[in-house]
């Protein structure tokens, strides 16, 4: 099964994630509601409840969605709380709550449509707490530098970078291909660097201000309302 943008369900169900959860869980205080954008299979979505955070998982496949299981947010059977699955695009999301901390992970702010960034970004603003976080996760700015085809190997899944090419100013295309013992699947995207002043506006534009930069390489971000953003002082590092 393809979703939409290409993505191979089986694929992503078995994606191991790498460091992501915790960073999250270490950004925000214990017991923290998440509204997790782009959940995929659940490869963070998980781990992020065993370290003890309600999350609500959006994805516009529900095919992806179904991986995750437990739809509803019911408790689970050992009576801890369930994850809820909605299935959304993330630019039209409207569930008219609000959460204490809202994740864009997976690198979709370097999204190449300015405009549908913007609508990502504002969809992140529209469900977090005044007092609460937005986490992003982003390419670093380097990576479009200095990115190039090759191979590694992680958790049984070997990963290669193919076909990379830079389109135009700022913008980096590749396909990945993965592979888990004699089954291979590709995808391809493209991806637009952000500078941290290009994401500091961007941030603005919808009503967010960075608070910290959470890894030394600047690809984790945390932000939050711009009012809280203006008192803090403007200096995130």
């Amino acid at each position: 099964m393809i979703t939409p943008d290409g993505c191979s369900v089986e694929l992503y169900a078995l994606l191991p994630s790498m460091g992501e959860p915790e960073i999250v869980h270490d950004a925000i205080p214990a017991g923290a509601s998440i509204l997790e954008l782009g959940a995929g299979a659940g490869r963070m979505t998980r781990p992020l409840l065993a370290l003890g955070h309600p999350v609500v998982a959006v994805d516009e496949s529900g095919e992806m969605l179904a991986r995750i299981g437990g739809a509803g947010g019911d408790l689970d059977a050992d009576g801890s709380v369930g994850v809820e699955t909605v299935q959304a695009r993330i630019e039209e999301l409207d569930l008219g709550r609000r959460f204490d901390a809202v994740v864009l992970a997976s690198f979709l702010v370097n999204e190449p449509d300015g405009d549908l960034r913007g609508r990502f970004l504002r969809a992140c603003r529209d469900h977090v707490g005044d007092d609460g976080c937005v986490l992003v996760q982003r390419h670093p700015p380097a990576w479009f530098d200095e990115a190039a085809e090759g191979e590694r190997t992680s958790g049984g899944i070997t990963f290669r970078l193919r076909d990379l090419r830079r389109p135009g100013p700022g913008l980096l295309a590749a396909t990945v291909e993965y592979q888990v013992q004699d089954r291979v699947w590709r995808q391809w995207f493209t991806a637009r660097r952000l500078d941290d002043g290009e994401l500091a506006a961007g941030l603005a534009g919808a009503g967010l201000a960075v608070d910290a930069y959470l890894t030394a390489d600047g690809s984790w971000i945390r932000a939050v309302p711009s009012r809280r953003g203006d008192a803090l002082g403007g200096s995130p590092r």
